[in-house]
Order: C-alpha cells, then structure tokens, then sequence
C-alpha cells in the first residue's frame, strides 16, 4: 500500500478556511447579541410610561336642576300653589277645569311659538302616554325618590327605557284640556319623595341637595 502525504499548500488552505470560519461565527453572535441588546433597552424604554401619565385629571361636575325649557322668551303662565303664599300668587296658581277650580300642582311655561321642551336632570324615559285632560306626558325617573313630569306637550322625541342628559330635547310644547285658556305651553311637575312640590325651590340645585 502506498502512503501519500498531504500537501502542505492544502494544509495551510484548511487552516485560513477555519480561522475564517471561526471569525465569522464570532462576528455573527457578537451581532445578535448587539441587537438583543438594543432590543431590550428600547423595550424598556418602552415599558416605563403608562399610557396614563399624559392623561389630565378631570373633576367630575354635578348636573343641576335646570327649567324644562331653553327658550329665553318662555314666562311662568301658571304657579305652583303654596299655602303661605299671599293671594296674588294664589289666584295666579288656580285651574279651572269645567268650572272647578283646582289647586296647581305645578308649573304652566309658555309663549306664542312652539318651543322645545327639556330634561331638567339626567334620568330615564319611565312612561310616555297619552291623557284625555293633560294630554301628552312624559315621566322621567332620576332617581328612586326624584321624578320630574311634563304635559300638555305635542311632539316627543324620545322612547320609554331611553337614557336623557340635564337640557336635552324630549319634546315640544303642545295644548291639552286642563287649561284651554292656554294654547302652546308646558306643564310641568317635580316629585320629590313622592310629594309634588315648588319647582321654583329646586332650580340650580343638585341631585344630592335635593334629596336633602
């Protein structure tokens, strides 16, 4: 058998192809240890702000009783009656019904044109029906022992299980037959712990104040 022997030109080539290789490996996982690196410093950068930290505090604004209407030129047509009132304001707060005369227990507002009609605080549709004396009425439920109640209203713009906000359109102003010598108006009712009550004492006051 013959021994051969390896050149030494082929040695030296397999000794650069080698170093060269080991090289390359080094360089390749110094540069994925680079990345991993960087990688994490970003992610960390990432990671230490909220996406709460620009957010500006808010401080929450009770709603407060407001007139179930916004018109400007809307006057007080008809008074709530009040024992202790003198006899002005009580003759100014008597209906007259098929010639029986009736204590208010709310508030007429009305004007010549048609005007839209409110939500005096935010609340739920509870009922909208029809009456054969007070025409039109929705009922909104505030809370358990808050409604407020409108009638004699024409068009509504709003459902029975319907969500309102304080100032928001449910209505418009419409006639009814509790009061004929008033043509386009609304009236309007405030129940508090199931008493009806002077809606003129409550306007600009909050849920909390009202409920006492």
């Amino acid at each position: 058998m013959t021994n051969r022997r390896i050149k030494k030109s082929v040695v030296y080539g397999a000794y650069v192809f080698g170093l060269l290789l080991l090289i390359g490996l080094i360089y390749v996982t110094e540069s994925m240890v680079s990345s991993k690196k960087n990688f994490n410093k970003q992610e960390n950068n990432y990671v230490t702000k909220t996406i709460f930290d620009d957010v500006i505090p808010v401080i929450k604004v009770e709603d407060k009783l407001v007139k179930p209407f916004m018109a400007d030129d809307v006057k007080e047509l008809t008074k709530y009656y009040e024992h202790k009132s003198d006899e002005k304001n009580q003759q100014e707060s008597i209906i007259n019904f098929e010639n029986t005369y009736m204590q208010s227990s709310g508030i007429s507002y009305g004007k010549d044109a048609i005007f839209d009609v409110v939500s005096v605080l935010p609340g739920t549709i509870e009922e909208i029906k029809s009456d054969d004396i007070l025409g039109k009425v929705i009922k909104v439920k505030h809370d358990d022992k808050l409604y407020s109640i409108y009638s004699c209203l024409g068009e509504t713009t709003i459902s029975k299980g319907d969500r309102v906000i304080a100032g928001q359109v449910i209505g418009q102003s419409g006639t009814c037959n509790i009061n004929k010598d008033i043509k386009n108006h609304v009236y309007f009712e405030l129940q508090v712990n199931n008493n009806l009550v002077n809606p003129n004492n409550y306007y600009g006051k909050t849920l909390n104040e009202i409920r006492g």
